[in-house]
């Protein structure tokens, strides 16, 4: 079967996205409907748990693959979240996935605990499907977009997406382990798999341990200096000077589960109900032991029945008082090495049943196929101990899941040392699971514990569990990635207290970003308008007392008032602070005759560029000028700025790059918003001041607030400011709640004259 061809302007998207999530499998499975039509259902798992929360809080999109090989599919909304299905072909399922994915990283990254193989057309394969889901969130991503690329399927997506995406914030985590460089080493494609990684601002671990091992490897391959958990990277996109770092912070996170929505579940009376049914199907042992797995070599599973076994040959269990339960969900079918693994563990699961079960009690009661959720918890309820005997594994969440569920403080974890999970679960009984005689001894351990001593370790279990729970992990990787976290609807009450306090100040200044703050953001940049509520709420602010309310913004005057269309009293500031209009009149900065020469020389290279990319557009500035790319596709906005930053550079020096939403701006009069915002401060002779903004460019405000004032950052991105709000909708709100605090601030004063 051929490959997919899919052309990078084939998949339609007609939204952009500030946050994207980029995953191997999307968070539905496909279902045929009876009619031919198409149907989707909600898949069960451990990423999909504990990423639907982020998604439907920030609107966010989910682009993966269908499971369902040689189809496309449009992009498409379920349950609140935009989706955006990535088509694979049979054979790059079997290169890609089934090969290279599941028969290459997946035993390497597990320790060579099977063989790893070494294919190069597995790995060409990969690199192929990487690019399509790079490509894939760069179409979707809006400017300054957060894109949280997810595991080991994806390792060269965050390089390719800096490449053609330079203005994205990335994230990379990775949910199985990183091995130690003995053997990462061994991979031939070594360098091409850390240089993709490190295309991220964020590369997020399940342990320490991991992210040592990656950095490490980082030292060994390209010879980075590391310090802590920061990596210092070359910067080479296109606004970067020789010499300069991107710095890549490398550290664990490690993930949890929807630890309150388990024990709501556990505690429901029909969930109950049935874990009473299942322990009296097995003949009501004194004790259930229970084992949940992916059928995978990694799992452990050989050696907790060898040791099961032995008990009951030694006599040190009894098959009429405890009962071995093991479900093993069916996993990677298709590979020969999970074939031979299934084969194995049933005819083991048969040799013990036949030697050691009765009439009325099995030895091991084997379950090879998945359940529900519900069944799932009812059966941790039913469960005395449940053995995690992982040989290796990144977290293993079926060990969080069954504490989360024993609200009754009743049961025990038996977990492998060498499961992430153990290094926050210390109250578990831990393993060497290669030891079968220390194995056996736990398990012995844990079905003669006294009921306080389980109870004793399961409160300090579940505290660890329900306080570290998967809405902190997510919070905490997106607080490190953007500064932000996820940002919640309209006005927190931190700012509204923020708020209240500065309204109180005897002379504010009210000082605000245009496009993307005021207005949302247009392809037309002429037809640019505020919120009706943003400007009935700043002509509040101008009514009111002792209150200047001032534009800043990187368009030139004449255009940002043509598009603001302020009221009387508004001060303006336009091309970064090159242009002024104050109560005075408008200022513009002069140029000296050698900055006018050089002005003229950089009209003709950048006009030229221009002529050269149909779809941008040239604006002419008092002391430079603007390149638009909004019209453009994202590589090719790329490559365009690229173009025009070298062909600058080689031509002129001395000129002033600045980056911005779809734009890059040369000036050869180097002045910044923070620049502007004091003049205008000065001016208004504020004794506090507000600013929001939504662009990299505002940061220079944010870095000029004095003591006392209020910066608040539009939208996700890496910000100073202490504040956040979504979008425009909400800066209306917050320009509300201003207003009305400042009116109620000058009726109380006048009250007291």
């Amino acid at each position: 079967m051929n490959p997919v061809h899919q052309d990078p302007d084939d998949l339609y998207v007609d939204h952009a996205y500030d946050m994207i999530v980029v995953s191997n499998r999307l968070p539905v499975d496909y279902e045929e409907q009876p009619d031919g039509g198409i149907g989707w259902k909600s898949s069960p798992g451990g990423l999909v748990t504990a990423l639907e929360p982020v998604m439907r809080a920030a609107d966010g999109a989910w682009i993966g693959w269908a499971g369902v090989a040689d189809r496309e599919f449009d992009p498409f909304e379920h349950d609140g979240i935009s989706i955006i299905p990535v088509p694979l072909s049979e054979s790059e399922l079997e290169e890609y996935y089934e090969g290279f994915s599941n028969d290459t990283l997946w035993p390497l990254y597990h320790d060579v605990i099977a063989p790893p193989s070494f294919h190069r057309e597995w790995w060409d394969a990969y690199v192929r499907v990487n690019r399509r889901f790079a490509e894939a969130a760069a179409r979707a991503a809006s400017d300054g977009a957060v894109v949280w690329v997810q595991d080991y399927q994806l390792q060269l997506v965050p390089k390719m997406l800096r490449e053609s995406r330079p203005d994205l914030v990335i994230g990379f985590f990775n949910h199985i382990p990183f091995p130690a460089y003995g053997i990462y080493s061994q991979l031939p494609w070594r360098r091409q798999v850390i240089d993709g990684l490190l295309g991220a601002d964020v590369i997020g671990f399940q342990r320490v341990a991991d992210a040592g091992n990656f950095s490490r490897a980082v030292r060994r391959l390209f010879g980075y200096r590391t310090h802590g958990t920061v990596i210092d990277v070359p910067d080479t996109d296109a606004t970067s000077n020789e010499g300069d770092v991107r710095r890549v912070v490398a550290r664990a996170f490690p993930i949890s589960i929807d630890a309150a929505g388990f024990e709501e579940m556990a505690r429901r009376p029909e969930v109950q109900r049935r874990a009473a049914e299942i322990r009296e199907s097995l003949g009501n042992p004194e004790t259930i032991i229970l084992g949940v797995d992916r059928l995978d070599y990694t799992k452990g599973i050989r050696h907790r029945m060898k040791a099961f076994g032995e008990l009951l040959r030694d006599g040190r269990l009894n098959v009429e008082d405890v009962t071995l339960v093991q479900v093993a969900s069916p996993s990677r079918e298709r590979v020969e090495t999970y074939r031979q693994l299934r084969d194995e563990i049933e005819l083991t699961v048969g040799r013990l049943n036949g030697d050691y079960a009765t009439l009325g009690h099995q030895a091991i009661a084997y379950l090879h196929h998945g359940y529900p959720r519900d069944e799932m918890v009812a059966l941790y309820l039913a469960a005395d101990v449940m053995l995690v005997t992982a040989l290796r594994d990144g977290m293993n969440l079926v060990a969080k899941e069954y504490v989360a569920c024993r609200f009754d403080g009743d049961g025990v974890l038996v977990l492998s040392e060498f499961a992430g999970a153990s290094d926050e679960l210390r109250q578990a009984v831990l393993v060497n699971p290669h030891d079968i005689e220390g194995l056996k001894d736990a398990i012995v351990e844990a079905v003669r514990m006294p009921r306080r001593e389980r109870t004793r370790r399961m409160r300090a279990l579940r505290r660890r569990v329900i306080d570290n729970d998967v809405a902190k992990w997510s919070a905490s990787f997106l607080e490190t990635l953007t500064g932000a976290g996820i940002i919640t609807a309209g006005v927190t009450e931190p700012l509204q207290r923020a708020i209240e306090e500065l309204a109180e100040t005897e002379r504010l200044l009210v000082a605000l970003d245009f496009d993307g703050t005021l207005a949302p953001l247009v392809d037309q940049p002429d037809e640019a308008r505020a919120t009706e509520r943003a400007r009935a709420a700043m002509a509040r602010l101008v009514a009111a007392p002792d209150t200047r309310l001032a534009l800043v913004s990187g368009r030139a005057l004449d255009s940002l008032g043509h598009v603001a269309e302020p009221g009387e009293g508004v001060l303006l500031s336009g091309s970064h602070g090159v242009e002024l209009k104050l109560d005075t009149g408008a200022i513009t900065l002069d140029l000296r005759d050698a900055e006018l020469l050089k002005l003229d020389q950089l009209t003709r290279i950048l006009e030229q560029v221009a002529a050269e990319t149909p779809g941008s557009r040239l604006e002419h500035k008092p002391a430079g000028l603007a390149l638009h790319t909004r019209g453009l596709s994202s590589s090719a906005a790329a490559a365009m700025q690229l173009l025009a930053r070298e062909r600058v550079a080689a031509e002129l020096g001395g000129v002033t790059v600045r980056m911005g939403k779809s734009v890059i701006e040369f000036a050869v009069r180097s002045t910044d918003k923070g620049e502007s915002f004091i003049r205008l401060r000065q001016h208004a002779r504020a004794t506090a001041a507000i600013y929001v903004g939504d662009d990299v460019t505002d940061e220079d405000a944010f870095a000029s607030l004095d003591e006392g004032d209020i910066g608040v950052k539009v939208g996700q991105g890496k910000s100073i400011a202490p504040y956040r709000v979504r979008n425009p909708d909400d800066v209306a709100e917050l320009l509300e709640r201003l207003a009305t605090a400042r009116e109620a601030a000058a009726e109380g004063a006048s009250r007291w004259q």
